[in-house]
């Protein structure tokens, strides 16, 4: 889940991508994966956007693309099924976090690349560490953003926080001011501002993932950044301990903001340094 952040102070722009990819899926959707052909010889680095943004809503105001751009890696950002460029059915069946898993596979497969860095935000947290617990050996090194003691404890994003039935009522609202709710009103207002498709969305909210993940299966050195204010990512070193050789980077902020510190950016890209 994202809700909308102040921009970090002197990001640079990201520059257009030099490929746009519209890949079909095993499922009949299509989605849309961007590129950016890096300089150096290294793994790519494959960006999963949070719920409600999509690639450019979320990491451009991170800086971290930019930062791995400037490192000469290459990079690829998708638009997860329902958000962004990428197909956005109102069906509950096209959804949750397990399918976009096999999405990413399917992406990998697709543009013939064995091994990639992995990194991911809030529900794209869940779904780099379910890819990650069924398929380490396409990983060198994984990055989990927004997420803490929620995905040991209730199998995903922290829904004690923010519980998924009501989101997807928030998202369904014909009228927003009826919700009686300042976050879910906060939240909607956000969601409907990034262009994306409020009944997809709520599709989604309505199968969140909440069963148990095998992170003790997750067989890559893997980095856990968490805002210390982040109501979705309480005791991230919870989520650390259960996965193999985990470490936790702390950064400031709640969940909208943790991207603003840029740390955020400088310490997954040093992670992720080949």
């Amino acid at each position: 889940m994202s809700t909308p952040a102040p921009e970090q102070p002197d990001v640079p722009e990201l520059r257009a991508p030099d490929h746009t990819h519209r890949l079909p899926t095993s499922d009949g959707l299509t989605l849309t994966v961007y590129e950016w052909a890096g300089t150096a010889e290294a793994l790519p680095v494959f960006l999963h956007h949070g719920f409600s943004a999509s690639a450019f809503v979320e990491w451009p105001r991170s800086g971290l693309p930019q930062t791995l751009l400037a490192q000469g890696r290459r990079v690829l950002a998708v638009d997860a099924r329902g958000h962004g460029a990428s197909d956005a059915p109102h069906d509950n069946a096209f959804y949750g976090e397990t399918r976009m898993a096999q999405d990413v596979l399917e992406v990998l497969e697709a543009l013939g690349l064995a091994q990639v860095d992995l990194a991911g935000y809030s529900m794209g947290s869940v779904v780099s560490l379910i890819f990650a617990s069924r398929h380490s050996d396409r990983l060198r090194r994984l990055v989990v953003g927004g997420v803490g003691a929620g995905i040991v404890e209730v199998g995903g994003v922290d829904t004690r926080a923010l519980p998924s039935s009501e989101l997807a009522r928030a998202l369904r609202a014909s009228d927003p001011g009826e919700l009686g709710d300042d976050l879910l009103q906060g939240f909607r207002m956000f969601a409907a501002s990034t262009g994306n498709d409020l009944l997809a969305l709520a599709a989604q909210a309505d199968v969140v993932h909440a069963s148990p993940i095998d992170l003790a299966a997750i067989a890559v050195p893997t980095l856990v950044v968490a805002g210390d204010e982040d109501p979705l990512a309480v005791r991230p070193q919870v989520l650390a301990d259960a996965v193999p050789g985990a470490r936790v980077q702390p950064v400031t902020g709640d969940h909208a903001t943790a991207f603003s510190d840029p740390r955020f950016a400088q310490e997954i890209a040093a992670f992720l340094q080949p």
